[in-house]
Order: C-alpha cells, then sequence, then structure tokens
C-alpha cells in the first residue's frame, strides 16, 4: 500500500536532471556529464584556494571518481599525475576512453579499488579529492586514516557531501523526485518502489545492482549509501587525526541559512558539508 502510495506522489514531481537518464536518452555520457560539471566540485573551496593551489604540479587521487569526467577537469588545472579510484570496474573503460579524447592519458592512471585500502606508498599524494564520496564509503573512519598515511606532508584532503538529510540525501533522485523522501517512507517502501521504477528504464537491472545489496538475514537496503549526517561527520572530523584548515555548511538557499543554522534543522537545509583537512 506505502508503495503504490510512493509512486503515485512521485508522479506529481519532475524528475531532476539525472546523468543516468542523460545517457539513457542519449544526450550526454556519464564521464562527459561530470567533466562540463568539473568547476563546480570544487567551487566551494575557492573561497579559500586556488585551483592552482589545488592541482598545479600536483600529485592528486580522486577518489569515488565514477567514470572519471570530473578527474579530467582536474587534469585540466595542470597536475603533475592524477589517479582516480573508484570499485565499480565498469568506469574504467569509460574514464580511460575520456583521458584518450581529452589528451591526458599520459596524466591518468585509473585504479579500481577500495579506498580504506588503497595499496598506495606512504607519503604518494600533494591532493586528494572527495567529491560526493564521503557519503559512499563503507567504512569512512578507515578512509580517513588510510588518507592520512598516503598524503604527503603538508598535503590536503578535499571533501564535499550533501548530508543525508539534504532533500535527495537518498541518492535516487534518477528516478524519485520527491524531496526528503527518506523521511516519509521507510527503507523497504524506497526499495519496493525503485525496484518497480526500474521497469520502466533500460538499465534498470544495473541500477538496481548498483544501489541494493542484502545484508546477513537477507533484507534488501541501500548500500550505495551510508547515511552520512553532519552530525556524524563531525564525529569523524575530530577523529582525523589531521589539522582541519577549513570547514563551511553550504545552505540549500541564501533564504535558508538562518534554519541552516539552527541544531534542529540544519541536517535538512545543509545542501553542502565542505572540510579541508591537512597533514602535519
Amino acid at each position: 500500500m506505502m508503495t503504490k502510495f510512493l509512486l503515485a506522489v512521485n508522479r506529481l514531481f519532475p524528475l531532476p536532471v539525472h546523468p543516468f537518464n542523460l545517457q539513457n536518452e542519449g544526450k550526454e555520457s556519464y564521464a562527459m556529464w561530470q567533466y562540463k560539471r568539473g568547476g563546480d566540485t570544487i567551487a566551494f573551496y575557492r573561497e579559500h584556494y586556488t585551483t592552482e593551489e589545488m592541482f598545479a604540479g600536483k600529485t592528486v587521487l580522486d577518489v569515488g571518481c565514477g567514470a572519471g569526467g570530473k578527474t579530467m577537469y582536474y587534469a585540466s588545472q595542470g597536475v603533475e599525475k592524477i589517479v582516480g579510484m573508484d570499485i565499480v570496474a565498469h568506469y574504467k573503460e569509460e574514464a580511460e576512453a575520456l583521458a584518450r579524447e581529452l589528451g591526458f592519458a599520459d596524466k591518468f592512471t585509473f585504479v579500481v579499488g577500495d579506498a580504506a585500502n588503497t595499496g598506495f606508498p606512504d607519503n604518494s599524494f600533494d591532493t586528494i579529492i572527495m567529491n560526493d564520496a564521503m557519503e559512499h564509503v563503507a567504512r569512512p573512519d578507515l578512509v580517513l586514516a588510510e588518507v592520512r598515511r598516503i598524503l604527503k606532508p603538508g598535503g590536503r584532503l578535499y571533501v564535499n557531501f550533501p548530508p543525508y538529510y539534504h532533500p535527495f540525501g537518498a541518492h535516487l533522485s534518477d528516478l524519485i523526485a520527491i524531496p526528503w523522501v527518506h523521511l516519509f517512507f521507510s527503507e523497504d517502501t524506497l526499495v519496493a518502489a525503485y525496484k518497480e521504477l526500474c521497469k520502466t528504464v533500460p538499465d534498470g537491472d544495473a541500477r538496481i545492482a548498483f544501489r541494493i545489496s542484502k545484508n546477513a538475514q537477507g533484507k534488501e537496503y541501500f548500500s550505495y549509501i551510508n547515511h552520512m549526517t553532519i552530525k556524524r561527520f563531525n564525529g569523524l572530523r575530530a577523529n582525523a587525526g589531521m589539522k582541519q584548515a577549513y570547514y563551511r555548511e553550504v545552505p540549500l538557499r541564501r533564504y535558508f541559512a538562518p534554519l541552516a543554522k539552527l541544531p534542529l534543522f540544519k541536517e535538512c537545509f545543509v545542501k553542502m558539508v565542505v572540510c579541508v583537512f591537512e597533514k602535519a
């Protein structure tokens, strides 16, 4: 009953633009969509850091790079070498093809791997980017420890992510357009509705495999996200073992800024959490 109700309400809302749907429609590949919006992924740092400080002559790691489009944008900012890392193996081919197309193949390496256990030597990178990645990693505490190990002394980790109670923090807006849907419906209902909507798109099975897993009891859940709230991240950053060089909470809209500062409301009205760590 609740699944049917969710699906009925969902029809009242227009879907936001989403790269999965653009790719299905033949309008733009996921990698190219990322590349064109690469500047947006670092916009929140520019009040405090220049792109030259972040990238020029640097050895860079892009954690959770997806199809590598944003990684190619970072490559265009004068990096010496850049590595894109993602656990999704099929992104490797798309990322490497874009690197060849844009002329960055000599600077770029794609690694299929776990950010909590990268295998890189100590002190490998000047800059590590986690754009829209902190909310996806299974063990963010281990990822931060690994980042601290592989950053060079004086190197920086740039983190930005939408908190879980963001209007689309459930990360289902490719098919479910209801803002804050995860506040109003249980995960069981969301899983059932999402699977039903996946029947309407040609890559539905792939989307289900991408977002949904089963726990030890056989119960389906959204494994694609880790429910990263502002409160949870504050605990992680306090124990990260790195200097916090910059921190900012960006409100959904300017007129929501007062709500975004109130403890009872900020989780729902902050658009982006932005944090820069620096290794001593």
